[in-house]
């Protein structure tokens, strides 16, 4: 059978030959699946490793070349260095607060006994009170926090994306008529708007214009008002 098969292609290649035609490149079968194993392979292990990078605790700025595209489309001109790991954090208190409220009456009960019901009930409810405490203390510490600011150069309003109670995140539309400085002792805030505070990280903001506009100075503002 297999000096059939070459009888037959060694044909082939004749007649081929005779009409003119260019003869075609055969490749042996053990390279071309070596070939496409090896490609195969290099395909995989460049998905695992970009997937491996999105689950480690990054700090830091994003890389540019990954965001280039999505910059140019969606308008997107600042991100937060740190938005991927405040949200992990953020994840993991919910979680560990979750599980505080629903199952620490139920270990504290069960676990002991002996002990008075009203003195359960009070290490009951301190463990869901510290749960739910820290749990909002993070919350309120990075609450300003800007994860994605879009703006187009020459509009006079920006959007922002901010993170909920759930850790979603929330897109928010600001004025810049409606900016005010923070005029607060709250660590990490850049500008007031419309009531809630804002913190953007200046450093890794590159458009120094826009951030001008973000940050504007109490001093600029009081002498404007005197001069009216």
């Amino acid at each position: 059978m297999a000096r059939t098969a070459l009888l037959h292609l060694l044909r082939s290649q004749s007649a081929s030959y005779r009409s003119g035609a260019p003869l075609a490149r055969v490749t042996p079968w053990p390279y071309a699946s070596n070939a496409t194993n090896s490609s195969i392979q290099k395909r995989f292990l460049s998905r695992q490793t970009a997937a491996e990078d999105d689950s480690k605790l990054s700090i830091g700025p994003r890389k540019s070349g990954e965001d280039g595209n999505e910059e140019n489309n969606t308008g997107i001109v600042y991100y937060g260095p740190i938005s991927n790991t405040i949200k992990k954090v953020k994840l993991l208190s919910l979680s560990t607060c979750c599980l505080s409220v629903s199952l620490g009456p139920v270990i504290t009960f069960m676990t002991s006994p002996d002990m008075n019901v009203i003195l359960k009930g009070a290490v009951a409810s301190t463990v869901i009170f510290l749960s739910a405490s820290t749990t909002a203390a993070l919350h309120w510490f990075v609450s300003p926090y800007v994860h994605k600011l879009r703006w187009h150069p020459g509009s006079d309003s920006f959007e922002v994306e901010m993170l909920s109670w759930l850790a979603t995140y929330l897109p928010r539309t600001i004025k810049f008529a409606d900016i005010r400085p923070p005029e607060t002792n709250r660590p990490f805030v850049s500008f007031k708007a419309n009531g809630n505070f804002y913190f953007v990280d200046a450093e890794h903001c590159h458009n120094k214009a826009l951030l001008a506009k973000l940050t504007p100075s109490k001093q600029g503002r009081e002498s404007a008002f005197k001069n009216l």
